[in-house]
This record gives structure tokens, C-alpha cells and sequence, in this order.
């Protein structure tokens, strides 16, 4: 979801040499050409003034809904600050969207800081502390071009989620209480995943080391992620299952996520990403994604992503909608 993996770094060593080669970077990783923004938004608590009367921008976003989600939102927020905005969200994984901001062929879009720190800049270990974790993340991608602003507290990073019935018998709070449970009463353990969790270091494997954890080979079945919500709410063959922490479904199937107590899965803070150009020509940019990012959180996001992936909505009209309701702009 938020590209990260071996495939992801073998693709993206693969598109850096295409992005060599093929004109302007464009078609060996799936930039599309876009269309503009025709929202008729103004200013509202952002914009005052259209500091961006003027400039010419170009936005764009990975091709999973909070992602497509806040890509929308700072197209619209651009928009209203006066810009001229064209709208390549929705580009294919991580790599496109990422490489189109290094070569200026995208000015902004969100990403997320455990994915730069591990996947685009190639470092093993996530920095615990969220702050500290997006200050070496600014810091490191600054020698690419690139731009982070302030992130957001909203967390797109992993969990182990339970239904509440389920809970109801077993009380678990903590990945710590899971791998106590697991000594305990193995066979109670059943755990549903995706097959790149269960063969990273950075999701099961290294998961159960760090916790300690006993949990029987049979007791783990692999799945697509998009089934793992279903089984664990409706059925009895998942106790638990990996989920993303902002996914809507955990809140529209009344999941719970167990706290990772010991931290050991990495921060994917959302933050706003710059190609270097652009932030130095529109240096006022910062000024209208800043009060975005502060709103922003986990929960937000869960209810978002909830009207697009439960609710079927479409996700730059609940972007705009969102945007609206806070006040940040205004209809035309």
C-alpha cells in the first residue's frame, strides 16, 4: 500500500534507469499526462490573497485511496490559492508518483516517512521517535531534490486488529499480550496476513522475534489484504489479521488494533512532498499545506478512507467535501 518491499526496491531501481532514459522520465513508470483541475473553489481559511495566482502546478498521488484522497486535497487547496492546477494523481504504486517529484515532473504530493527512510532511501531500521524520523527523512532527501514539509500525525503503518467479539473473551490490548496469549494457549492464535507480511523482516518474522512470540505455522494463513478485514470481523478462522491503522474498514467492521508496545513497526507519517524548484519559485506553498497537516490524523483518515473504500464514494469529491466542511476553502 505505501510501497514498501523487495519488489518495490528491485521495481524502483528498474524505473530510475528507465527515468534515464525515456524522455522527460514519462513512460517506462506510468506518468500519465493528467487533466486539469475545474473545481470552482476559492479561499477560505488558506488561500487569502491566491499567493499562487499565476503558477502552473502539477499534483499527484499513488493509486490507493488515501493517498488519490490527499493528493485531491492539495490540488484543490492550490487551486483555490489561485494556481492553475493539472491533477496526475492516481499514478500506479510508489514509484511513479515519487520519481515524477524527483525530476519536477509532479510539484507536491503526500507520502510517507517510513517509506522514504526505508524503501527510497535504503536504510534497515526506522527511527522510533515520529519527529526524529521525519527530521532525517527531510534531511536525507534534500541531496534528491526533494521537499518535506511538516508531517501529519496521521499513521498509515501497520497493526494486528481483533473483532470486538473476539475480545470479548481474550482482552488483548498489546502485541505483547498477544505473544503472553500465544505461550499460553497457542492453538487460540490464529493469525491472518498478507504473503509479503509474513515473509519480511519488518512484518511477521521480525514481529514475533521482537515480541517473543509462539505462534504455530499452521495458525498462519495468508491471504489478500482486502479479505483479512472480512475474516476477522465474520469469522472464527482469524483471530487476528494485519491491517493499516488508517484504513476505514476498522471502524466500519468495529475492529480493534492492539497498541505495538514495543514499537516495532516503522512511523508512515504523512507529510507534504516538494520537488525542490517549486518550493524555492512558490515558497508561500508551505504556508497553505501546513494547517492541512495539522488537522490531519489517523482517525481522520479512517473515516475518509471509510466513504471511498465502504461507502463507495469517489475520492476527489471526498477530499473537496472534507475540505469545505473544515473551512480550509470554498465554493466558487
Amino acid at each position: 500500500m505505501r510501497g514498501r518491499g523487495r519488489s518495490l526496491r528491485t521495481a524502483l531501481a528498474g524505473c530510475a534507469l528507465l527515468l534515464l532514459t525515456a524522455p522527460a522520465g514519462l513512460a517506462g513508470c506510468g506518468l500519465k499526462s493528467g487533466s486539469p483541475l475545474v473545481d470552482d473553489v476559492k479561499p477560505g481559511s488558506v488561500g487569502q490573497g491566491q499567493p499562487l495566482k499565476g503558477a502552473s502546478l502539477t499534483v499527484t498521488s499513488k493509486n490507493f485511496s488515501e493517498n488519490i484522497i490527499l493528493g485531491s486535497m492539495i490540488g484543490l487547496i492550490f487551486k483555490a490559492a489561485g494556481a492553475e492546477v493539472l491533477d496526475r494523481t492516481n499514478l500506479p504504486g510508489s514509484i511513479s508518483a515519487r520519481e515524477a517529484i524527483v525530476n519536477g515532473d509532479a510539484d507536491a504530493m503526500y507520502d510517507y516517512t517510513g517509506t522514504a527512510w526505508i524503501t527510497y532511501l535504503g536504510h534497515q531500521e526506522p527511527i522510533v521517535d515520529p519527529y526524529q524520523q521525519w527530521l532525517a527523512v527531510r534531511d536525507a532527501d534534500r541531496g534528491h531534490g526533494v521537499v518535506w514539509l511538516p508531517a501529519s500525525t496521521l499513521d498509515n503503518t501497520y497493526a494486528l486488529a481483533i473483532s470486538q467479539k473476539n475480545n470479548a473473551k481474550y482482552g488483548l490490548k498489546t502485541l505483547s499480550d498477544v505473544a503472553a496469549l500465544s505461550h499460553k494457549d497457542p492453538s487460540a492464535v490464529t493469525l491472518c496476513v498478507e504473503n509479503e507480511f509474513a515473509s519480511r523482516e519488518d512484518g511477521l518474522p521480525g514481529m514475533e522475534k521482537a515480541y517473543g512470540m509462539n505462534i504455530p505455522a499452521a495458525n498462519i494463513r495468508k491471504m489478500d489484504a482486502g479479505i483479512i478485514y472480512t475474516q476477522v470481523s465474520a469469522s472464527d478462522s482469524c483471530l487476528l489479521g494485519e491491517v493499516y491503522t488508517t484504513d476505514g474498514r476498522i471502524k466500519a467492521m468495529n475492529l480493534i488494533t492492539l497498541e505495538d508496545d514495543k514499537h516495532f513497526f516503522p512511523n508512515y507519517n504523512a507529510a507534504p512532498v516538494l520537488h525542490r524548484a517549486t518550493y524555492e519559485k512558490y515558497p508561500d506553498i508551505a504556508k497553505l499545506l501546513d494547517p492541512l497537516s495539522k488537522k490531519l490524523n489517523t482517525e481522520v483518515a479512517q473515516d475518509l478512507n471509510a466513504k471511498v473504500d465502504v461507502a463507495g464514494q469517489d475520492p476527489h469529491t471526498v477530499a473537496k467535501e472534507w475540505l469545505i466542511q473544515e473551512g480550509f476553502i470554498k465554493e466558487g
